[in-house]
């Protein structure tokens, strides 16, 4: 299925062996790192190997682990079986609802300059959106994409709706730079107000069908499940791959 979990998602769930056991045991082969498991990568590496995953992909933040911080973040990248990584959110000065278009374009050629590095380390490297870059009426993601033309895009499709983006369209017009794709869902209006509005996936309003029909006709190769503040982890795991097994 290349189904992942990100393990960002489970932060909260107690101790990482028995979140790792957990996902096992629910047909998970595969997860996605960030910050908080990077402390010891040796460790962690057994603890993945002994449940039998793998760690495809991984979020560092902020941008200077790619610049300063570039020989930490490639070597925790490799210890933990890593092929591509990514930069998954702007800093705090780009996170407003009017989007400065220079700004975000700065940051552009600095992701660009990033991932003639990562490559030349033999990753991948690119983008994981959130909200902002779809905010305002000159979207800044259209930035991104066009100031740092060979990087790749992991598209969390939740996000982009969250920040008044048409996901299909978005899909159709980068098909050729979306790598990755987080699944995650909105609830209702009104509902999972303790969860910040997320769902479970196949449990909120997205249409995951045709959105997973459009990201496969893209050659998306790996989805990551995940949720941004779930009340109980062990159960979006379970009803997330449960239904991502049926799209």
């Amino acid at each position: 299925m290349n189904v992942s979990f990100q393990l960002y998602s489970a932060r909260d769930a107690g101790p990482w062996a028995e979140t790792l056991t957990m996902l096992s045991g629910l047909g998970y082969t595969q997860v996605e790192g960030f910050g908080g498991v990077y402390d010891d990568p040796a460790a962690f590496r057994a603890l993945l190997d002994a449940n039998g995953l793998t760690m495809p992909s991984g979020h560092f933040f902020p941008v200077g682990n790619f610049e300063g911080g570039l020989d930490k973040t490639l070597t925790t990248a490799k210890a933990l079986g890593m092929n591509r990584v990514f930069c998954p959110a702007p800093e705090d000065d780009l996170r407003g609802d009017t989007p400065d278009l220079a700004a975000w374009k700065a940051l552009a050629h600095r992701l660009e300059e990033a991932a003639k590095k990562v490559r030349d380390a033999g990753l991948a490297f690119g983008w994981h959106n959130h909200h902002w870059e779809f905010m305002g009426n000159s979207p800044a993601m259209e930035v991104i994409l066009q100031e740092a033309p060979s990087i790749d895009w992991e598209m969390d499709v939740a996000w982009v709706v969250r920040g008044g983006g048409n996901p299909l369209d978005w899909i159709e017009k980068y098909k050729d730079r979306i790598t990755t794709a987080h699944v995650k869902d909105i609830a209702p209006a009104g509902d999972c107000a303790d969860e910040d509005g997320w769902a479970d996936v196949g449990q909120g309003t997205m249409d995951w069908a045709g959105i997973m029909s459009a990201l496969r006709g893209a050659g998306v190769d790996l989805f990551v499940m995940e949720h941004d503040k779930p009340s109980d982890a062990t159960r979006f795991a379970r009803r997330s791959i449960d239904a991502f097994r049926g799209y």
